[in-house]
């Protein structure tokens, strides 16, 4: 379904990002629906001056009190910046506000996230596909592996690399310096905390001989496999920007 076509309950995907965005601390918002117009994922990108448990809390209210919609918290992803958004070039009643403001981040060629689909295989295996997002372009990785806990989250993180190189070959062919740059998946963990749930993930970055330890920690508060992602992404984006 495009950002214009209208769903049988009479809304469209375009009536409700334009409804997140208006949301305090919201930056860029997009939905994911099947066909009939079930919402299958939020993900927002956020400041750091609502906390995310907050964000989840007030799109939940907004889409069902502005449009009678009402969507499962889990699948709200939310991820934050300490970046604040400038100025848009257009107004925000644009037809294209949605995109608009998935571009106006300060630092907009931060790895973002952008979507995740799982595929179930045989033998008890599952496809994960990790998309992201990087200079307005989108980059998209794959793994397979058996759908247990562990493989999973590790199959997840693998992705999620595998997008992060897709991201990296694009740079290099355009020119920009490569180094020779590899990423590698050391190990992906889940750890409670602080009455929390985190998932930390290391990396091996290497650049010619060298190799660089990487890390990266997420809270877990839509589901293991985004906190992976994000952990994965929070423990390449600076390492690889400085790269490249």
């Amino acid at each position: 379904m495009t950002s214009r076509q209208e769903n049988r309950a009479g809304w469209t995907i375009q009536e409700a990002e334009k409804l997140l965005l208006s949301l305090t601390g919201v930056v860029s918002a997009r939905l994911v629906t099947r066909p009939g117009g079930e919402v299958d994922e939020v993900h927002l990108l956020t400041t750091d001056e609502v906390t995310a448990k907050q964000t989840v809390r007030n799109v939940e209210s907004a889409l069902l009190a502005h449009l009678g919609l009402e969507v499962d918290h889990r699948k709200i992803s939310v991820a934050q910046t300490r970046e604040r958004p400038e100025a848009a070039d257009v107004p925000v009643e644009s037809d294209d506000v949605h995109i608009l403001a998935a571009r106006s981040p300060v630092g907009l060629d931060r790895l973002l996230f952008h979507g995740h689909q799982v595929e179930t295989e045989r033998s008890h295996g599952a496809r994960h596909r990790v998309e992201i997002e990087w200079k307005g372009e989108r980059h998209a990785g794959t793994s397979i592996a058996a759908d247990l806990p562990r493989t999973r989250l590790e199959a997840v993180s693998r992705a999620t690399l595998d997008a992060v190189m897709a991201a990296l070959s694009s740079a290099i062919e355009d020119g920009s310096r490569s180094n020779g740059v590899a990423l590698a998946l050391d190990g992906v963990k889940v750890v409670d905390a602080f009455d929390r749930r985190f998932v930390l993930v290391a990396v091996n970055a290497m650049a010619g001989r060298e190799i660089f330890p990487l890390a990266g920690a997420a809270v877990v508060e839509v589901s293991t496999d985004r906190a992976a992602i994000l952990a994965t992404l929070q423990a390449t984006d600076r390492w690889v920007r400085g790269r490249i």
